[in-house]
């Protein structure tokens, strides 16, 4: 197993039960915070632990200025990933109800920011894999648990200052992975203010998608080139509306071969949390 960035249904099912496998659930609903838990609760993938959103993939102690979901702090999400039976060797397998936006790929961008390779997200989550009638789990995982001591490589963070820095730029630099309405400011369900960061080209993460499945690298790369142009994809800035739907878009890049790009942690929440700071609205 070196699953990197995906790993479908059948596959993962081939391999349960290996030693150094680690599925964990993800899901996640932002309506009702905990029914992602109870969904684990009543049924998950063979030995698969639960991440909540709120509570190990994010730290809501710290300011609105960086977001809705701000990143949790390194020390804490160590002990989450030993809770989770995950250690440096192992192959972290995230899921979700269906997409992986969410937040299976939201574990995906914190285990890599501590330089972790083994994580890939599940393709199809938890939809596809019931699917094909592969099994689930009712029982409480019987979980060894594991050991980490990893930092999050600040450089690969994007913060508000630096987007600020590059407003002037032609488009292409910053993709907002939210829905086409939110993007241009016709609704806005979740945060104080509608539109989008001036400069900023809409990439909704369901673009990434054919039935519910990551499309393919090559039709990924050719969709993303048309959008960045030449930029290198370490140029390239990640948002969505509070940094965890914007990690689909860093998971397709990356599985299109355009590794590198980088989120910008507080997104559009984070960044309306300034009133001075520039909006656009519309296209």
């Amino acid at each position: 197993m070196h699953w990197t960035t995906i790993v479908d249904p059948a596959s993962l099912a081939a391999a349960l039960g290996q030693p150094g496998l680690v599925p964990v659930d993800c899901r996640h609903a932002l309506a009702d915070a905990d029914a992602g838990e109870r969904a684990w609760r009543a049924s998950h993938l063979p030995g698969a632990g639960h991440a909540h959103l709120d509570r190990d993939l994010s730290d809501h102690d710290k300011p609105a200025s960086l977001g809705r979901h701000p990143l949790p702090d390194a020390a804490g999400f160590n002990r989450t990933l030993a809770r989770l039976g995950i250690s440096p060797a192992s192959q972290v397998v995230a899921y979700d109800a269906g997409d992986g936006s969410m937040a299976a790929a939201r574990l995906w961008w914190l285990l890599r920011l501590m330089g972790h390779q083994r994580v890939a997200v599940l393709d199809g989550g938890v939809a596809g894999w019931q699917a094909l009638g592969l099994p689930m789990e009712t029982s409480a995982p019987a979980i060894v648990p594991g050991h980490y001591e990893g930092a999050f490589d600040a450089a690969r963070i994007v913060l508000a200052h630096e987007v600020a820095a590059r407003l002037g730029e032609s488009a292409g630099w910053l993709l907002d992975a939210r829905a086409p309405e939110r993007f241009r400011g016709e609704v806005e369900p979740l945060d104080p203010v509608a539109g989008h960061i001036p400069g900023a080209v809409n990439r909704p993460v369901s673009a990434n998608l054919r039935e519910g499945r990551l499309r393919s690298p090559d039709q990924l790369r050719a969709q993303f080139l048309s959008l960045i142009g030449a930029r290198a994809p370490a140029d390239v800035v990640l948002s969505c509306g509070s940094g965890v739907t914007a990690c689909h878009n860093l998971l397709a890049m990356a599985h299109a071969g355009l590794d590198g790009a980088r989120v910008y942690a507080g997104s559009w929440s984070g960044w309306v949390s300034d009133p001075a700071r520039p909006v656009a609205r519309g296209d």
